[in-house]
């Protein structure tokens, strides 16, 4: 049997046993197609059932979560914490509160999570958690009662060498004090390093705040240089307004360049002169406002759009940084058409596989979500390093690792590229080379 039929048959058993989960079946497709090439050069990595127990999580925590509101009425969420693989390190992967979170989604975020693990070169394995509680219309105090139960039932299944959390969408810095406060209070405890994303005072590292956005605009200057091209006079879709669009637009307008939208559930503003960075974050951050605020509040040439498509404005790079599946074959087609050359994942997994093969057929330079996100969770890792040495880096230090990381990735994921006969897809580039780093350790480890 051929290896792309034995990849196939395997894919139906994959469907089967974990029916119900599109997202996590769209993750591993991607994964396995990249593989196919993999195995018909280094066949050895077939053996001892290695691409089966990849793609099975070591272990599927699921549980309730009770809490009180404050009418004094009794609200259940439900849990999860998947512990994907280990074989590199620890696990390692933030907690998402978010309606839409299911079993499903936190699967295929624990199995991304493995290869963009890997490929920041540090000794982290991947995992993913979180639940379906909605933080947004609710009071602190009811946050807080939330967190405490979940982290009661989180804490015996996580620790500084066993599995170290993060934040992640609905999870931001009062969520994580939270947390931590319960972990502490629980284990009888000041093991800072057992969660990342912490305060600046009680152990957390200087720029994970803005990790993932800055290390995406590191990432694709990387590959616009390649192709001759720098941030500088480009124009920039970013998508989302959250945490990650903010940070990325911050740095394209650092290095030069111009973001002339941005957007979030509600619609998308065109910035044609540009973000005012302190504005948006002041709208987004303190307030916890809407887009269209700040195009109230942002002054001539900002034009607020209700349910419109930020994908229709003419521009240079994209950056969509909102959530997963966020842009189709359709908006790909449109961006293309509308001049974009350079496409970037901040989200985890925004462009549909239409989008992306549409990308890639058309010459687009492609940065996946694995490569091109891992900025937040490099520096999550860093804060892990300063909390075991009780240090804590300067601001410009930390950031100078994190660009070298980003650069460092880019590299791996070109060069993996190129030795596979697959110049320029960097989808297969960064496929590779976070499986075979992961792979070697599982094989050097026995069947575990």
């Amino acid at each position: 049997m051929s290896i792309d039929q034995q990849i196939s048959d395997y894919y139906g058993k994959l469907q089967m046993r974990n029916a119900g989960e599109p997202e996590f079946h769209q993750a591993l497709a991607e994964v396995l197609d990249s593989l196919k090439i993999v195995l018909n050069k280094d066949p050895h990595y077939a053996d001892y059932g290695l691409i089966e127990r990849l793609c099975e999580p070591e272990r599927q925590l699921v549980f309730r979560v009770p809490w009180v509101d404050d009418n004094g009425q009794i609200q259940v969420n439900r849990g999860f914490r998947v512990q994907f693989n280990s074989a590199l390190g620890p696990y390692k992967g933030g907690l998402r509160f978010h309606p839409s979170v299911n079993l499903g989604i936190i699967k295929f975020l624990g199995f991304e999570q493995i290869f963009k693990n890997s490929l920041t070169g540090l000794p982290i394995g991947g995992a993913k958690g979180g639940s379906d509680f909605d933080p947004k219309g609710k009071s602190d105090a009811e946050i807080m009662r939330f967190c405490q139960s979940f982290m009661t039932e989180l804490h015996t299944h996580i620790g500084e060498y066993r599995d170290v959390p993060a934040g992640d969408i609905g999870v931001g810095a009062r969520e994580i004090g939270y947390l931590f406060g319960q972990y502490r209070r629980l284990e009888n405890s000041h093991e800072s390093g057992v969660i990342t994303g912490k305060g600046l005072k009680w152990g957390g590292s200087l720029v994970r705040t803005e990790a993932t956005g800055y290390g995406l605009v590191y990432l694709a200057s990387e590959m616009m240089q390649t192709h001759g091209e720098t941030f500088e006079g480009s124009k920039v879709i970013v998508s989302g307004s959250g945490n990650v669009a903010i940070y990325a637009a911050e740095k394209v307008q650092q290095l030069g360049g111009v973001v002339v939208a941005m957007s979030d559930s509600s619609g998308y503003v065109t910035t044609p002169n540009g973000v005012d960075i302190e504005l948006l974050k002041d709208v987004k951050e303190v307030r916890r406002g809407r887009i269209s605020t700040y195009a109230a509040e942002a002054g001539e040439g900002v034009e607020y759009h209700r349910d419109g498509n930020v994908w229709e404005v003419q521009a240079d790079v994209a950056l969509p940084c909102a959530t997963q599946n966020e842009l189709d074959g359709d908006d790909a087609k449109l961006l293309v058409d509308n001049g974009v050359r350079y496409v970037a994942e901040g989200a985890n997994m925004p462009c549909t596989p239409a989008a992306a093969h549409y990308f890639q057929q058309k010459g687009i330079a492609f940065a996946p979500g694995k490569a091109a996100n891992a900025g937040g969770v490099a520096t999550s890792a860093l804060e892990m390093q300063q909390n075991a040495s009780r240090d804590s880096w300067s601001f410009e230090y930390t950031d100078q690792r994190l660009h070298e990381i980003m650069s460092n990735i880019f590299k791996t994921v070109d060069s993996t590229a190129k030795e596979y006969d697959m110049e320029g897809d960097y989808v297969a580039g960064a496929n590779i080379a976070g499986f075979k780093k992961v792979a070697d350790a599982m094989l050097a480890q026995g069947v575990i």
